[in-house]
């Protein structure tokens, strides 16, 4: 690897020593809220913030079966707030302009190894935390972010539990929540006048089964739709092979795959081929890049792919025409070590979330964990770079996401073209 690259493309990973002294002040979120004291000077800033610098925190599977988007999620991240350091860093709303530093951390999708990822952030004293792939492994450190008061945003899982306020006051979830992309498949089959028989396969835990959820709830009224087949995986497992044989036999004519591990959704598409199964696919939009998983996988031997998105592909062949995708692959070849255009989507959703929090860093007044989530969750229809038409940044909803709206597309061999209809 290129030593030079390298030290261009760790983005400021420091130990913020000049706030040590602030840490028992601002060590928590209800700490921040204090107003600072006595006499009256603006509240004590929180842990990971200085007048020139502030740190943000991401766990993300870096190795293993998902290290392919867990990298992207750093990288997206990386390469856009390298660029704004190199230009000179961010004006804060306090008026300070700050350079902003990550610190990345493997949790190779293992929950516990995320939970000691998150105590090791609090330990190094990061002032936010998030934008990490996984619902198993954001969900098993959810709860000593809101002990500690660390805000955990922009997370990159469906789960809804991370835009529930009233549970989760430290959270705030990226993504489109996973009943909105399985409705999202619904609707469309719904729409199809034809009869349809539908098999299932699912990851069973919250992930698999919040896509199966709204899935069946969008189909509840269609007399032309039957689910012929429904079985689960688990995480962990290294093949699915006994699945797809017995799905393959129900005659279903559409597969809805909610699969999160890039390797079995390559496995699953060779396997159905070799017993002769050709479905229309519906895969979620984590799992479904082009040149990832749908070319090694042979996925143009199917009738149909279908898939959701919010954000533009990087390898779509006018993607780098656009002054916003040539930034974004500037900056991807300068601060980070991926290997010409990023294979996964999740390169492109981090820079959308850096892009995000850049956008309530503006807006900041103070230099606290409390200041920041009110600046967060303050931000309306922002159309952020790279965002398709039709999809905008709105963190003011109560039990939304920061991305709440999907297109619906479908794979033509080479990229996906949005589907207005089935078939």
């Amino acid at each position: 690897m290129n030593m030079h690259k390298r030290a261009r493309g760790v983005v400021g990973i420091v130990a913020v020593a000049s706030v040590v002294a602030l840490t028992l002040a601002g060590c928590s979120r209800g700490g921040d809220s204090g107003g600072g004291d006595a006499s009256g000077s603006a509240a004590p800033a929180s842990p990971g913030i200085t007048d020139t610098s502030i740190t943000l925190g991401i766990t993300s599977p870096l190795t293993g079966a998902t290290a392919g988007p867990g990298n992207c999620t750093v990288d997206g991240a990386k390469a856009y707030f390298g660029a704004k350091n190199a230009a000179g860093g961010i004006e804060f709303g306090d008026g300070k302009t700050r350079t902003v530093e990550i610190k990345a951390y493997d949790d190779g999708y293992d929950p516990q190894k995320a939970l000691a990822n998150f105590q090791q952030m609090v330990s190094d004293g990061v002032f936010a935390a998030g934008i990490g792939l996984g619902t198993p492994t954001n969900r098993a450190w959810r709860e000593a972010a809101i002990d500690e008061g660390v805000p955990q945003v922009l997370v990159m899982t469906g789960d809804p539990l991370f835009s529930d306020r009233t549970q989760s006051p430290e959270q705030l979830g990226l993504v489109p929540i996973y009943q909105q992309e399985g409705g999202a498949f619904g609707e469309l089959l719904a729409s199809s006048t034809a009869p349809h028989k539908v098999a299932i396969l699912s990851q069973n835990d919250d992930y698999g089964k919040g896509y199966v959820e709204g899935f069946k709830d969008a189909i509840a009224d269609a007399d032309n739709i039957e689910i012929v087949g429904e079985l689960t995986y688990e995480a962990t497992d290294t093949s699915v092979d006994a699945q797809l044989t017995e799905l393959a036999a129900s005659g279903a004519d559409v597969f809805f795959n909610a699969m999160s591990i890039t390797p079995l959704v390559i496995s699953s598409l060779q396997k159905a081929q070799q017993l002769g199964w050709l479905p229309s696919w519906f895969l979620p939009s984590n799992t479904s890049s082009p040149t990832a998983i749908l070319e090694p996988g042979g996925g143009a031997a199917f009738p149909g792919i279908y898939s959701v998105a919010f954000s533009q592909s990087a390898a779509a062949p006018t993607f780098a025409d656009s002054d916003d995708g040539k930034a974004f692959l500037d900056a991807i070849a300068e601060y980070t070590d991926q290997d010409g255009v990023p294979a996964f989507p999740h390169c492109v959703w981090s820079w959308i979330a850096a892009a995000t929090l850049e956008q309530a860093f503006m807006k900041m007044e103070e230099p606290t964990r409390e200041s920041f989530m009110t600046a967060l969750e303050s931000i309306e229809d922002f159309k952020a770079p790279l965002m398709l038409e039709g999809s905008t940044i709105d963190t003011t909803q109560d039990g939304k996401p920061a991305v709440s709206s999907v297109i619906v597309q479908k794979y033509n061999g080479k990229g996906y073209a949005a589907a207005d209809t089935f078939g």
